[in-house]
């Protein structure tokens, strides 16, 4: 067996303080346990994340809540989140642990400056905008790891032309800003981009769980199935889940899924020990288990992604 097709990409997002502060540490216990590198995104500005109560008028979202706990998992202060004060600077508060994690010999990447801002509002971002907010994330990991981080991953999977032109000037190693299966060179009109992208192929937790029977028992086990060996395999945990009420459920997949013979890895191994890349455009397509649209691979199905 290709050994390359047994490795699975485990990237972390880091969405909130919180996630920063109780899941990070947990994940990285987890991960120093079973001997695992992963990827972590941080969002490094401020936390804002309560600015998505308004989104509760959407049915849509409103579901996806209520089916995922999300307040179980993100705890209740999340609805406090920038919202009766500007949310807390994460990367000033939590750099300790940002560092920690790269000391413990993470992948760094930079997943937001505002994630709550770029997530809700990326169409309307100007370019001087986009360019403003990566340049104060990257500043910011520097300061706190003394490095400037190795990829970057929008947040929410909102991303598009404009702001795939703007990271290209970072050089960052490889981008993971889409869904998708397989990793390739983004066209953007008549260009074909030099950074790679690297698609998250597998359902996140929030967007299965309490959906088609899914349910916390079950879900390693429909997670299990989806690892097609011949087929690239990229997982998006994330702090505030699998580093929190999750962890005990993802430390079980972490043994069954090292047990059948994967092993976890960043997402630069991938990209390393990947060989030839195609070009493709990424396209919005409104996904299953969430609220509206997703950057996707052009030639991306994301129903068969889903159960």
């Amino acid at each position: 067996m290709n050994k390359v097709m047994m490795k699975i990409g485990l990237r972390v997002d880091v969405d909130t303080y919180r996630g920063t502060k109780q899941g990070v540490p947990e994940l990285c216990r987890i991960f120093k346990k079973y001997d695992i590198e992963a990827s972590f995104f941080f969002s490094v500005g401020p936390d804002n994340m309560g600015r998505h109560l308004w989104r509760l008028l959407n049915p849509t979202f409103l579901w996806k809540m209520l089916r995922s706990n999300a307040v179980g998992l993100y705890g209740s202060e999340i609805i406090l989140m920038g919202t009766m004060w500007p949310g807390p600077q994460i990367g000033k508060r939590l750099g300790h642990i940002i560092k920690a994690t790269a000391e413990n010999g993470h992948e760094i990447g930079l997943h937001a400056w505002d994630h709550h801002r770029e997530q809700s509002k990326i169409e309307q971002l100007s370019i001087a905008e986009i360019k403003d907010i990566i340049e104060r994330g990257i500043e910011t990991l520097i300061n706190i790891t003394g490095n400037p981080p190795t990829a970057s991953a929008v947040p929410g999977w909102r991303c598009n032309d404009k702001v795939l032109q703007v990271k290209e000037s970072f050089g960052f190693k490889y981008n993971s800003d889409c869904r998708g299966y397989s990793i390739f060179y983004p066209q953007v009109a008549d260009q074909v981009l030099k950074t790679v992208q690297v698609p998250v192929t597998l359902p996140t937790y929030d967007e299965v769980i309490g959906s088609n029977g899914i349910n916390n028992e079950n879900y390693n086990d429909y997670m299990l199935s989806l690892l097609q060996p011949e087929q690239l395999k990229v997982l998006t945990i994330h702090a505030e889940a699998e580093g929190g009420k999750c962890s005990a459920m993802f430390e079980n997949f972490v043994q069954n899924a090292t047990a059948k013979g994967y092993e976890f890895v960043p997402l630069g191994n991938i990209v390393d020990t990947a060989k030839q890349f195609k070009s493709e455009t990424i396209v919005p397509k409104n996904f299953p288990g969430r609220e509206g649209w997703l950057a996707c691979q052009e030639k991306f199905n994301p129903q068969n992604s889903q159960p």
